[in-house]
């Protein structure tokens, strides 16, 4: 595919998000993108309650109703140690749940299953420093929108591929995305971990694995995000190759198609009406469109950087709004 920078195009993906609002500052809110393609960004959307403080906020989703679920690893000095926080369309606080993920929540999907909902998480390995320790670490949820666990799929699928080496340590699996095919197969990104993609079927029963660490055709570094892309005639799984700066795209079956450059550190995927958002890590958000021609970068304005913006700062003074 060939990738290309366009600043014009026909229809816009959505309309501005909340026009005329004012963050918390009492400045307006920063525009991002330039001619059909503008939005504003408002980096405190939504109530969140006093005893809830955000760790890094990894997976949002909307329901039917048009709830927001964020996935959350929970601030080191949060009141609550949920990592589920529920928003109304209008950014309300609904509920919150999820304390077993704290300091591990990850990936979050959502998908309707006949007249239900249900949620998909994925939750990371936890490392040695983290303290309290996760209930629950390296592992795949199924959980109805209140909570409840449906099924887990715990640690990696018992094959060789993650099988310990001569000198007696197991392959690393720390699962960070998940993405469902139309007949329900489950395709989960080991992006922090070994690098591979192993596929179940809706009964989380394996299948197959495909990928691993390197930057050759079919070969992963840091698949971070995944995504089942059903625009064209026959779905394609789509995976952000973070660490190779590219998006690369598979057979359902896991055989490498082909690459889609242009990007910082691709992290996750939406799509609506043909168009794809691609949170893009350092700073900005990616645009693309039907053919995965880049439509726009939005919230360029930070040079490559690790923490560009500057992630980690408590207080507001060094951020880059938008």
């Amino acid at each position: 595919m060939q990738t290309t920078r366009r600043k014009f195009v026909g229809t816009g993906l959505v309309a501005p998000l909340i026009l005329g609002a004012q963050d918390k500052a009492g400045a307006k809110t920063p525009v991002l993108g330039e001619g059909e393609w503008k939005y504003e960004a408002n980096h405190d959307w939504g109530d969140l309650p006093p005893s809830i403080k955000y760790g890094n906020t990894h997976g949002v989703v909307e329901d039917s109703q048009g709830n927001i679920y964020i996935h959350h690893t929970v601030y080191s000095d949060s009141e609550s140690p949920d990592t589920m926080v529920v928003f109304d369309a209008k950014g309300k606080f609904v509920r919150s749940w999820g304390k077993q993920f704290r300091g591990v929540a990850h990936g979050l999907h959502i998908r309707r299953e006949g007249n239900n909902e249900f949620l998909y998480l994925t939750v990371n390995a936890s490392n040695l420093r983290l303290n309290p320790k996760p209930e629950m670490q390296a592992v795949v949820v199924k959980a109805t929108l209140r909570g409840e666990i449906v099924w887990t799929i715990v640690g990696p699928p018992e094959i060789a591929e993650y099988r310990a080496g001569p000198d007696g340590v197991p392959k690393r699996y720390n699962p960070t995305n998940i993405a469902i095919a139309p007949n329900g197969d489950i395709y989960v990104g080991d992006g922090y971990g070994s690098y591979y993609v192993n596929q179940y079927n809706k009964k989380s029963e394996y299948i197959r694995t495909f990928g691993g660490k390197g930057s050759g055709e079919g070969q992963l570094a840091e698949p971070h995000g995944i995504w089942v892309d059903q625009r064209q005639t026959e779905p394609v799984l789509v995976v952000a190759d973070r660490r190779n700066n590219r998006l690369q795209r598979f057979t359902m079956e896991g055989k490498h198609i082909d690459f889609v450059p242009g990007f910082r550190l691709p992290c996750h995927f939406d799509e609506q009406k043909g168009n794809v958002v691609v949170p893009d890590l350092q700073g900005r958000v990616t645009l693309i469109d039907k053919d995965n021609r880049i439509i726009e970068h939005l919230g360029d304005s930070n040079p490559p950087g690790w923490l560009s913006p500057l992630r980690n700062e408590k207080t507001r003074e060094k951020f880059v709004p938008g």
